[in-house]
Formats: C-alpha cells, sequence, structure tokens
C-alpha cells in the first residue's frame, strides 16, 4: 500500500522565531512536511523556484517587500495555494483580494495557549489550501471583477429599477474558504433597494467586524457586524461575528437579529445552517438563499431547507470556487435551484427578486 503523499509546505516570515514556531508546529502532522524556509519575498521566490512547493504560509509585513505585493507579484506566475500569517490588520483583506487561498491570526510568541491554538488552526488551513483551485488567478480576477460594470449593466439587463418591486424580504448568503472576496465581488455593484442581507462567513472574531467595516466602504449597501436585536431593513447587510451565531426571528411584522453564543452546529461558529434554518423557519418563501465557496458542508442542510419551504436558491459552480465543498453538498442534495458561476451570481440574484 503507497504511503499518502505530504504536503510540502514554505514557510515565509521574516522573524526567525515564527519560522520556527510555525516550521516545527506543522510539521508535528504526519501529513505536512516544511521543506524550507524564508525570511522575505525575494528568499521566498527562489525557494518556489527550487522546491516547488504544494502550499505556502506567508507573513504579510515583510522587509523589502510585503505580503501583499509578493502575493500579487507571485499568483499570475505561479498558482500556488498561499495561507497568510497576520497580525489583525486590514491588510490581509487586501492579501486575499490579491489570490491568498486563507489567512490565520498571529498569536502571542509568548502564549504557550495562544501558539498551540493557532498551529492547530493553521494545519487545519494547510489542508483545506492543498485543495483549493488557484490556477489562472490572474484571468479569475478579472473575470470576478467582470460581473457588472460601473452602471449596473446586470441590474439594467434584467429590468430591474432602483425600486425591485420584490416580495423577497431576506438575502442569506453563507461562506468559508474564498468567501471574503466571493462576497464582496457580490455585494459590490448591488442596489440600495435591495432587501437585507444577513451573512455567516467562517472568519475569527475581529476580522469579522473589520470585514464588516471593508464592505461599507466599498459598496453602496450599509454593512455592519450584527448585534442581537438589530432588524433586517432593506439596503443593510449584516455579517455575524467571528465567534457567535446569528439567526432570523419574525417580530410582527419585521424581521429581527438574534446573535448568540453556544455549541459549534455542522462544525462552525458562526454556522451557516443556523442561519438557513431560521430563515426558511421564519421567512418561508420571502427569501433568497446564496451558498458559496468554503470547504465542508455547513450550510447545505439549511439551504434545503430553505428551497423546501419555498425560498428561491443559488449555489456557487465549481470552476469559480476556491474551493468546491459547501456548494457541492448543497447541490448534491437537491438544495441549489440554479448553480453559476460566481460573475454570474449577482445577475441571477436579481432576476430571481424581479420575478419572486
Amino acid at each position: 500500500m503507497d504511503t499518502p503523499k505530504k504536503i510540502r509546505v514554505l514557510v515565509v516570515d521574516d522573524s526567525i522565531v515564527f519560522r520556527e514556531v510555525i516550521s516545527r508546529g506543522i510539521s508535528s502532522d504526519p501529513g505536512i512536511e516544511v521543506i524550507a524556509t524564508a525570511r522575505d519575498a525575494f528568499e521566498a521566490r527562489d525557494r518556489i523556484l527550487e522546491y516547488e512547493p504544494d502550499v505556502v504560509t506567508c507573513d504579510v509585513e515583510m522587509p523589502g517587500m510585503n505580503g501583499i505585493e509578493f502575493v500579487r507579484r507571485l499568483m499570475p506566475q505561479y498558482p500556488i495555494p498561499i495561507v497568510v500569517v497576520s497580525s489583525v490588520s486590514d491588510a490581509v483583506f487586501a492579501t486575499m483580494n490579491s489570490g491568498a487561498v486563507d489567512f490565520v491570526e498571529k498569536p502571542d510568541a509568548n502564549s504557550v495557549e495562544g501558539v498551540a491554538a493557532f498551529i492547530i488552526e493553521l494545519i487545519k488551513k494547510v489542508k483545506i489550501a492543498v485543495a483549493a483551485n488557484v490556477s489562472n488567478t490572474k484571468n479569475k480576477n478579472h473575470y470576478y471583477g467582470a460581473a457588472v460594470d460601473k452602471d449596473g449593466r446586470y441590474a439594467a439587463e434584467a429590468g430591474i429599477s432602483a425600486d425591485t418591486g420584490t416580495d423577497c424580504r431576506i438575502i442569506a448568503v453563507g461562506a468559508s474558504t474564498g468567501g471574503t472576496e466571493a462576497i464582496h465581488n457580490i455585494l459590490k455593484y448591488l442596489p440600495p433597494s435591495i432587501p437585507g442581507i444577513a451573512i455567516v462567513q467562517h472568519i475569527p472574531p475581529v476580522f469579522s467586524r473589520m470585514f464588516a467595516e471593508r464592505l461599507n466602504k466599498s459598496t453602496q449597501l450599509r454593512v455592519k457586524e450584527a448585534q442581537d436585536g438589530d432588524y433586517i431593513e432593506n439596503g443593510c447587510v449584516f455579517v455575524a461575528p467571528g465567534d457567535a451565531h446569528m439567526r432570523i426571528k419574525k417580530t410582527g411584522g419585521r424581521f429581527k437579529i438574534q446573535v448568540f453564543r453556544s455549541e459549534r452546529v455542522s462544525g462552525h461558529c458562526p454556522s451557516v445552517d443556523v442561519l438557513f434554518e431560521s430563515v426558511a423557519r421564519e421567512c418561508g418563501s420571502k427569501a433568497v438563499g446564496i451558498i458559496l465557496t468554503g470547504m465542508g458542508y455547513d450550510g447545505a442542510k439549511g439551504l434545503l431547507s430553505m428551497r423546501r419551504s419555498g425560498a428561491r436558491t443559488i449555489g456557487q459552480d465549481e470552476e469559480s470556487c476556491v474551493v468546491y465543498g459547501m456548494p457541492k453538498v448543497a447541490y448534491n442534495i437537491g438544495a441549489v435551484e440554479k448553480q453559476v458561476p460566481l460573475a454570474d451570481i449577482q445577475r441571477t440574484l436579481l432576476f430571481m427578486l424581479k420575478k419572486s
């Protein structure tokens, strides 16, 4: 019987301490081998050519060339799955936009518990990254960006004015690996009249708030990290906190957000299934559910419940997913009404709203 091939990892970090911490930590997993390290982007380039790693872990703050620029230059020529290792910073999202697959928050090197948790998370992310779809990254980024132009071209094609006239009350979105950029590209040109949107993105605490703030600045919508007691309103987007579940509760003629801490559901907190199941129960046919790129199965059963309750449902297709996991499971169990490329999700959504 053949021995399973180990994941070959290049560790890039300007700190000798973290190069050692990461190398020793992830090498403790029998399925991972650190084949080289590099202290900056220029050394990393040489190591990539020499060793051809399966996955790269990369710091953001490095001398000479930061991680954002390194990823931006590397991916079009050498598309390799990259997991960003970073302190709490908005630079993480810029690196994801450049083509990185995922990120892990850098711990305090003096915290034994923090480092241990960090290594466990990084091992998990490396194993997800090795299966990520990063081919033709340069073309993909252009493809994603082509979803609409500044004039809302697709909205016009759908015959949708500023007043959609839709019966839909809630749009529920779930995503994991690769989801921050997918969500950004869908929301980017949606009109302010769009029904309220509730989002569960698997993302660490603090970063969920930063993600919401980024969306708020770069879209026409009002975006915030959800708080218990918020009400769903047109043109508003609510992102679940990174350490709490989010569900919808009908109160009179309105829909209220409930944020609460509890055990993981479908392996996650926040869980997409928790959101989708609540929308199916409370909103029925007056909703649209969208499931995007991500590893695992979270959201699939919830989306099926939404579809069975009469809601419209959309799934991202395999070719445009960074990781075709969650949408695949949802599609296979019959939860997805329309499976389309990322660049077509906004147009599909707008048509569904017009017809609802």
